[in-house]
């Protein structure tokens, strides 16, 4: 029987509960509903326990981690499954790198640590990822701040045969996945793009914090639009001109609405020019629960690198590079 993936998560917000609840659900159910990838390397979808967590908040501190992802400002709804303590209480987090040697202790019997945090933070990120590091963890960066795409950390992580994820999910069906789908739909059919742009709007924790800190976010989704790279060669090796997106696609800050509550409002539109230089445009509306794409993605992400650590294969992988926004190579 394989051995069970140890992860430990920073932050305890909607993401951690829409994973942790999943775990459950799946393990209770056996369903297969809303899975890519069933198995991965042998490790299925339950076979993930978190063994530690991470957070600031001092009403989360201390309580077991099945209490604290249901506390405000949380509101991410329950799933349809119990949920039995997991005996993990919230231990305090970082708030420098100061306390990099107590959490690298804390991550004893870990194999993948998981952050999770708002973005915006990235001295915080960069502290957690040295805790990782000095641990023997690997490290996936859910957030936009540039963690993997720092050449002198990746080499390290590389080094020391630990895997190092990063950045910024790919939502299992979001914005810059549906955007990006059909900015290239209209290059393969022939069409002219002429411009396009988006709009998020959400009612979450993290919605909240990346409008009053948006700096690092906006280019993380640039770069999840704009990399695309016809006939296979990189997007940094063809004129910009050649770049089907590039310059004509704009990213709107972003819009927390609390009503909104953990779901996620886009509003999508494209202009673009067919044969005789006609006019076609497009304009979609997508809803999803923001959490539960992000935990679609993470149960990947923290499978592959359970996988790679175990086999000794550190840095970054080409595996896992369609499930970020901005892997290592794009613009910080």
């Amino acid at each position: 029987m394989i051995e069970r993936v140890r992860v430990a998560v920073v932050g305890v917000g909607n993401n951690t509960s829409a994973l942790v609840q999943g775990l459950a659900l799946y393990r209770q159910s056996g369903s297969l509903v809303g899975i890519r990838r069933p198995t991965i390397d042998g490790l299925g979808v339950g076979d993930i326990d978190v063994v530690a967590a991470f957070a600031t908040s001092a009403e989360k501190i201390g309580r077991d981690l099945t209490e604290a992802i249901f506390l405000p400002p949380n509101n991410f709804p329950r799933l349809n499954c119990d949920l039995p303590r997991a005996g993990v209480p919230v231990t305090k987090g970082l708030v420098d790198a100061t306390g990099v040697p107590r959490v690298a202790a804390a991550l004893a019997g870990a194999e993948v640590l998981l952050y999770s945090a708002p973005s915006g933070r990235p001295e915080t990120a960069r502290a957690y990822a040295e805790a990782a590091h000095t641990a023997g963890v690997a490290f996936i960066n859910t957030t936009s701040d540039p963690v993997a795409r720092d050449p002198h950390l990746l080499d390290r992580f590389t080094a020391a045969g630990l895997p190092l994820f990063g950045d910024d999910l790919a939502s299992q069906f979001g914005t810059s996945v549906l955007h990006k789908a059909l900015l290239r739909l209209l290059e393969e059919r022939g069409l002219t793009l002429v411009s396009s742009y988006q709009v998020n709007l959400g009612g979450t924790e993290d919605f909240r914090n990346l409008v009053a800190n948006p700096n690092t976010k906006k280019q993380s989704k640039l770069n999840a639009l704009t990399e695309g790279h016809p006939a296979g060669r990189p997007a940094a090796e063809q004129p910009a001109a050649d770049r089907p997106a590039a310059g004509r696609v704009e990213v709107a800050p972003l819009g927390y609405l609390p009503h909104l509550r953990s779901q996620k409002v886009a509003h999508l539109n494209i202009e673009a020019q067919g044969w005789g230089e006609t006019a076609v445009s497009l304009d979609v509306k997508l809803t999803v629960h923001d959490p539960s794409g992000a935990a679609g993605v993470n149960i990947d992400l923290i499978r592959i690198a359970a996988s790679a650590l175990r086999t000794g294969r550190g840095g970054h992988s080409a595996e896992v590079t369609s499930l970020l926004k901005s892997p290592p190579g794009t613009a910080v």
